[in-house]
């Protein structure tokens, strides 16, 4: 029992892990008590399936995000336009639905559609990303702030700042209770926990993910080794507006309807997910799971800050704190590392 109980407190997230459990308590605890709508009891305003489901929904769109970006830092890049591309994948694809008036089809048809078309938008400016990362050797952080706000524009400019439906159809079926109480949607959750699955399946057992964490530790003995060390970064920008898309999609589906405003900021949460996960900004270390815990953790944050009756603004101080402390962590587990302790 002491051998597996040591064998859990290794586990990089474990820290994570209890704290998210500690302020789940402390919200728990302090967050009263109403009549619930659906079932007339008496529940806490924490603990009960709505709030729980539409806590983990929040935490479906930073995670899936937060996992695309992490693959980007584990290489020691950065991408600032997720919360764009997001954005443009929605938009686009919305508007597309509405000339081929998909609004007509089956829902299967148009949510196949859908899927692909926000699926490949992500793809296409994600490998754009890439390609100008790799070959006109600017930094990153530069490359995609110019992409942040290039996506951005091509969403207003197309939409015309409109708000888009998307077919109702597609709406239902991501809506869809699967045998839990109708106000419960869970689909956002479990696409989210299999994306996070694959990614850190791709991540911990393919030679290609195996790259990634080389390329992180060092793009020049990585290069020495004989891993082609562009076609890594152009594979994990790619992968970025990839899950970009695909957040795209259960949002733009899940509230029905899609706009340039949308994703404005997600990608500081999606940043702020990865760094809080233990995704290491030098690259080279952390996992995919961490950044989708670093989401559960800051929608927590949000949350506690709703329940709780605090100032909104609190919800900033927060998260900044919490990335700051991150980085902290980070720097002293690095040095000692590096120091042999």
């Amino acid at each position: 029992m002491r051998a597996l109980a040591e064998r859990v407190t290794k586990v990089p997230q474990f820290g994570l892990a209890v704290v998210i459990l500690l302020l789940t308590i402390v919200i728990a605890s302090r967050a009263g008590s109403h009549v619930d709508r659906v079932s007339g009891a008496t529940v806490n305003s924490f603990l009960n399936p709505s709030t729980l489901v539409q806590v983990l929904t929040d935490t479906s769109f930073f995670a899936i995000l937060g996992t695309g970006i992490a693959m980007v830092i584990l290489t020691g890049g950065i991408d600032l336009s997720v919360g764009s591309t997001y954005a443009l994948s929605g938009v686009l694809t919305a508007m597309a639905l509405r000339s081929l008036h998909a609004e007509q089809w089956p829902g299967p048809q148009a949510l196949a559609v859908a899927v692909l078309l926000c699926l490949g938008i992500g793809v296409a400016c994600g490998l754009l990303n890439g390609l100008m990362v790799t070959n006109l050797g600017v930094h990153p952080f530069v490359i995609t702030l110019g992409t942040m706000w290039i996506f951005r524009g091509l969403a207003f400019v197309t939409s015309k700042a409109e708000s888009i439906l998307v077919p109702q159809q597609v709406t239902d079926l991501v809506k869809v209770n699967l045998f839990l109480r109708k106000d419960l949607y869970p689909v956002p959750f479990l696409v989210m926990a299999l994306a996070v699955t694959l990614a850190a399946v791709y991540l911990a057992k393919t030679v290609a993910g195996r790259n990634i964490y080389a390329v992180g530790g060092s793009s020049e003995a990585s290069h020495y080794a004989g891993i082609r060390v562009p076609r890594v970064l152009i594979g994990v920008y790619t992968l970025c507006g990839l899950a970009a898309g695909l957040a795209a999609f259960l949002g733009a589906s899940y509230f029905g309807a899609a706009s340039c405003s949308d994703g404005q900021g997600y990608e500081l949460y999606a940043i702020a997910s990865a760094v809080v996960g233990g995704v290491s900004l030098n690259g080279g270390r952390g996992t995919v799971l961490g950044a989708a815990l670093g989401a559960l953790l800051i929608v927590l944050f949000r949350q506690a800050v709703v329940t709780l009756h605090l100032d909104t603004k609190y919800e900033w101080v927060i998260i900044g704190l919490a990335i700051i402390v991150a980085v902290f962590l980070d720097r002293l587990a690095r040095r000692r590392y590096g120091s042999g302790e």
